[in-house]
């Protein structure tokens, strides 16, 4: 679990969001390694099984409820670094809404990450929903989380939406 935090590099200020059916270890660990730089943890959370998040000294956190799995989340445009999705994508009525919301907010050359349990969303259809969302250099993303597969794209400064 902690390879997670190989998959970005915060600087001061830096500011995550986790989109979550499930707030676990991962968002602790996503809150501690902002700790270090001032940053902000902003968490959405879809129904499912949720542990109470620390604090961390020096990290912001933010909490967002979403009623179920055919509402949006709200996040403001080029507010975020890196967006983890984790067990929502799939499950969710309007993914493409959803890929569409991850890309306007975030910051331009950032990435997206989904993480979902293993064979409960097939890669090939996540690869060209982000391909589909205006994502670029998608792909699996091994060894970071046992039981889990994880693909990352990038949001391309002046490609595709051009936001």
């Amino acid at each position: 679990m902690d390879k997670i935090v190989e998959l970005f590099t915060p600087q001061p200020g830096y500011k995550i969001l986790d989109i979550t059916a499930h707030t676990d270890e991962v968002s602790r660990l996503l809150g501690q390694e902002l700790s270090d730089v001032d940053g902000r943890l902003s968490v959405v959370q879809y129904p499912g099984e949720h542990a109470v998040l620390n604090n961390h000294e020096r990290t912001t956190l933010q909490l967002q409820k979403v009623p179920d799995y055919s509402k949006p989340f709200r996040a403001l445009p080029r507010d975020n670094d890196i967006v983890f999705i984790r067990d929502v994508l799939h499950r969710h009525t309007q993914p493409e809404r959803i890929l569409k919301a991850i890309y306007t907010t975030l910051t331009n050359a950032t990435n997206i990450v989904i993480i979902s349990k293993t064979g409960t969303f097939d890669t090939q259809t996540q690869l060209a929903m982000l391909e589909h969302a205006e994502f670029r250099a998608g792909n699996v993303v091994e060894g970071v989380m046992d039981g889990c597969t994880v693909v990352m794209a990038k949001k391309m400064h002046m490609w595709g939406n051009g936001l």
